[in-house]
């Protein structure tokens, strides 16, 4: 039996969930027949969770509380907490444990904290080391302009792109519209009505242009790099930050800075060593590789689908085939699948297929067994998608399975 663990938002956040959920479907016949079968925690807002490396130990971050839980699976359908909460900060969204199993990485969106978790031999939680705090490259003030990729702007300049940027994505929604339909409606799909949508996300659409003297940071995701160093990426700020692990925590090695105002999100590594980012505002991958001194720079960037509407689509998870050949990118807004293809060495991306969610607000996603499984904050649904076993490209939507506000996904091993 294919067991999966189901973060989600509980009442604090506007959701229903009662706390960590199981999701659990039939040996051999998993997409059609997986089912919520209820919370086996009482936790609030569970909403992202980690899997330790080599221990049966599942880490929480319950997100409206600002702490991070770890728990102890005791039975096949059960988890019991391990010692209390650790406060890490507000509104932590997202954790990831070192493959050694020796700490994880909780990042904040609230307060933008990184914050660096010890883990004894049990999986035990010890006390949390705060992270040096991130500096907005493009912040009033900055002493000097950052050392920027050749795509990127100036403070200098921003307010002036950002003016045209307007005008330019109320011309060209219009045609993204017509292009996501018709793309849309060639593989059997219902579009989502745009106005519902616009009308849930004002505030997020207004981030897109945020003012300099307004920003924060907002730390959103940790990856692991081939090297042993640690990427973060900065929503807030709009940075990929490098860390080296130290006996005392992280230690800050060098930041990378992407364009203002695209809102790097979460990461993947891809099997060649290069690292993709996708970008919450401007729905684009961006793909960084080290240079020979041993940096990280930007060596790609495409937009996740041509079809993507700015201001109203928000890119969430990414997600990679096995063999990195392809990237999965979920908008929320259209509530549709970006694929995109990865060629040459792994800096080469491209946008290949576009696919309804079958939900509302696809937070996160994950591949399995040939399909694609979504979760649907706003819809309280989790979809399974049948992939292509040969290009990859998303196929159809299997079956649909009803979990209260789901944001997370995580395979129970």
């Amino acid at each position: 039996m294919t067991q999966f663990w189901v973060g989600g938002y509980g009442p604090g956040m506007d959701g229903d969930a009662t706390g960590i959920g199981l999701l659990e479907g039939d040996e051999g016949r998993e997409p059609l027949t997986l089912a919520y079968r209820g919370a086996v925690t009482s936790t609030a807002s569970p909403s992202w969770l980690a899997q330790h490396p080599s221990l049966e130990v599942i880490y929480a971050a319950l997100e409206g509380a600002g702490t991070v839980q770890a728990f102890r699976r005791t039975e096949e359908r059960a988890l019991s907490p391990i010692g209390r909460p650790v406060e890490v900060g507000q509104s932590v969204c997202h954790l990831a444990v070192a493959p050694t199993g020796a700490y994880l990485i909780a990042s904040c969106y609230g307060d933008g904290r990184v914050v660096h978790i010890g883990l004894d031999a049990a999986g035990a939680m010890l006390v949390p080391k705060i992270a040096d705090a991130a500096s907005d490259p493009y912040g009033i003030g900055s002493p000097e302009e950052p050392e920027l990729f050749a795509g990127a702007v100036s403070l200098r300049e921003a307010d002036a792109l950002f003016g045209q940027f307007e005008k330019d994505a109320a011309a060209e929604a219009s045609a993204a519209s017509e292009m996501l339909a018709a793309a849309m409606a060639s593989a059997g799909f219902e579009l989502p009505s745009a106005a519902t949508e616009r009308d849930a996300v004002p505030e997020a659409a207004e981030l897109v242009a945020e003012d300099p003297a307004t920003r924060a940071s907002h730390a959103h995701a940790a990856a692991f790099l081939p090297d042993g160093r640690i990427a973060t990426t900065d929503l807030g700020f709009d940075l990929v930050r490098i860390w080296r692990p130290g006996p005392s925590g992280l230690i800050a090695d060098h930041t990378i800075a992407l364009p203002y105002g695209v809102g790097p999100r979460h990461m993947v590594v891809h099997p060649s060593g290069h690292l993709h980012v996708v970008t919450e505002y401007s729905c684009e991958v961006f793909t960084l590789a080290a240079a020979a001194s041993g940096k990280w720079q930007i060596v790609a960037v495409t937009l996740a689908t041509p079809a993507a509407q700015i201001g109203f689509d928000f890119a969430a998870e990414l997600a990679r085939s096995r063999d990195g050949a392809t990237l999965y990118t979920a908008l929320r807004g259209s509530n549709t699948i970006a694929a995109l293809r990865v060629r040459g060495a792994g800096e080469t991306v491209e946008p290949i297929a576009l696919a309804d969610s079958g939900v509302d607000w696809p937070r996160h996603h994950l591949i399995h067994d040939g399909t694609l499984l979504v979760a649907g904050q706003r819809s309280d649904q989790i979809s399974v998608i049948d992939l292509d076993e040969r290009t990859g490209t998303p196929r159809g939507i299997r079956h649909r399975a009803a979990a209260p506000a789901p944001t997370h996904l995580l395979l129970a091993r």
